[in-house]
């Protein structure tokens, strides 16, 4: 996991201007979360290895917004974005996409989580 000097900046100064921070993939999601983990909830530059699991009731620091596609059941990652999102709502996102026949895993469709 690496976040780099522009990148930290570029956080700080959205959270400043009262923007909201949109991470792109769970992977971003850990990488973003940890930085402010080990810097008392600010993003500054880091570079490192993460074991953070993020699972409900975890209160997310950084991201605020998560892009990601609909992950397989009873993975780790339907975990994070239950945190993120709320598991109720997860669930009722899920059954509507079985329904309509999305297509979940790594190349299926994704998720704008608000």
């Amino acid at each position: 996991c690496e976040i780099s000097e522009a990148t930290a900046e570029a956080i700080q100064n959205t959270r400043l201007k009262g923007g909201r921070i949109v991470a792109i993939g769970t992977t971003t999601v850990r990488t973003l979360e940890s930085v402010a983990a080990a810097h008392e909830g600010r993003v500054a530059p880091w570079s490192g290895e993460t074991s953070l699991f993020i699972r409900p009731p975890y209160e997310f620091r950084v991201v605020d917004v998560l892009v990601t596609n609909f992950h397989l059941p009873k993975s780790s990652l339907l975990v994070m974005v239950s945190a993120l999102a709320g598991r109720e709502r997860i669930l009722k996102a899920y059954r509507c996409g079985v329904a309509e026949g999305y297509r979940f895993f790594s190349y299926g469709d994704a998720m704008l989580i608000v």
